[in-house]
């Protein structure tokens, strides 16, 4: 976005930090399924329930191998341990990186029906 065009809730919507944020929300998603059809131990989804990634990590990790889901990945996977084994399981890049786009996308068409209706 063009920054002095963007007004602050929606340049919130595209935000690196929120983008990030709805791929760790799929991830988890995507666990507690498997979790629900017997897949995944209960154990360890308590665990993934609590995932987090480190955005120094990550851009530490996204500068050395200039991808951005591995950079994700590593971060997210680093503070899990054998738990995180489960985290992208069955899952392409795109399965999670078009999905967290449709959630901005939704986020931002709220943003604006709500600006619209204010008019």
């Amino acid at each position: 976005m063009i920054e002095r065009y963007s007004r602050p809730k929606m340049k919130s919507v595209w935000s690196d930090k929120n983008k990030y944020d709805k791929w760790l929300k799929i991830e988890i998603a995507v666990c507690e399924a498997w979790n629900k059809a017997g897949l995944i131990p209960e154990h360890d989804i308590v665990k993934i329930r609590k995932a987090k990634y480190d955005f120094d990590l990550f851009y530490e990790i996204l500068d050395r191998t200039k991808h951005d889901m591995t950079a994700f990945l590593q971060s997210t996977t680093a503070n899990l341990g054998p738990e995180g084994r489960w985290i992208h399981q069955g899952l392409t890049t795109s399965d999670v990186w078009d999905t967290a786009t449709s959630l901005q996308l939704v986020e931002a068409a709220q943003l604006l029906d709500f600006e619209l209706e204010q008019l």
